[in-house]
């Protein structure tokens, strides 16, 4: 099958209600097939959480490097539930998808560092409460080469003026929202650059965004799964469609299937796996 219709195949799988406590038999739903899925590449192992008296599960998967040298891990990240009231399609059905699809092919030829995919539950709550939160505390001194968050990858619309900014960064990127969107710390630069590259090279528009100070000057680009690590002090970044930016059906019932690019989200899928395999 190919990559478009194996991404489509995980997306009519995922776009359900999948809010933890609204939505419980599609959250579990969606956990157990991010499980299976995992299952065929390696050993899917849980990393649970409590928030209260309520446990909740990351799904994660480790795949070694194409060698025996002793490399740091890139960790790649998606969250998997929803908010309630949307089957979460582009948020976050499409980086879950992807986050699936590396696993295929990073067992198939490995990269050369470690990869260690995680499915993130619980984003869609507090920074304190998510997933990604108790996971980056949970690794403590642990060096990563990189974190990279899937953070909404599948909405596209070349219409002028279809692509909207936090003020000021109007003047310097496009007006129209086909492209995806890097945005790094400054650690981070090189990689962003690299990414940049393989994923124009697959057919893609992509542009990208350095930010200091661990985002605090530009809140918005917090939003994900990669501030805890920025925290952290690792090198992170969040590749995303930028979400309510451009994306009408953010956090909306209307968040579907057919909302979104599948060539698009193909051409990032690609691009990835190739830019992140040489890294």
């Amino acid at each position: 099958m190919a990559l478009k219709e194996r991404l489509r195949s995980h997306l009519q799988e995922i776009i359900r209600e999948r809010d933890a406590y609204l939505a419980t038999e599609g959250h579990f739903y969606v956990q157990q097939y991010i499980r299976q899925e995992f299952s065929q590449w390696g050993i899917a192992e849980s990393h649970e959480f409590l928030v209260g008296a309520k446990t909740h599960s990351n799904w994660v998967l480790n795949l070694p490097a194409q060698d025996q040298v002793n490399r740091s891990e890139i960790l790649i990240g998606a969250h998997y539930d929803t908010v309630p009231g949307s089957p979460g399609a582009d948020d976050n059905a499409t980086g879950i998808s992807v986050l699936l699809e590396m696993a295929r092919a990073f067992h198939a030829e490995p990269a050369r560092h470690p990869i260690r995919l995680v499915a993130f539950d619980f984003e869609e709550t507090s920074y304190d409460r998510a997933g990604s939160t108790h996971y980056a505390h949970s690794l403590k001194e642990q060096p990563l080469r990189l974190m990279i968050s899937l953070e909404m990858l599948g909405y596209c619309v070349s219409d002028p003026n279809s692509q909207n900014y936090p003020i000021g960064l109007k003047y310097f990127y496009p007006n129209q929202g086909d492209f995806i969107g890097l945005i790094g710390n400054l650690k981070s630069i090189p990689d962003l650059i690299h990414l940049r590259r393989n994923i124009r090279q697959a057919g893609v528009g992509c542009e990208w965004l350095p930010v200091p100070n661990k985002g605090k000057i530009l809140p918005l680009t917090r939003r994900s799964d990669h501030a805890p690590f920025w925290d952290r002090g690792d090198r992170a970044l969040m590749i995303t469609d930028t979400a309510d930016l451009r994306n009408p059906n953010y956090h909306k019932a209307s968040d579907r299937l057919e909302t979104l690019d599948l060539d698009f989200l193909t051409g990032i899928c690609h691009g990835l796996i190739t830019g992140i395999r040489s890294l």
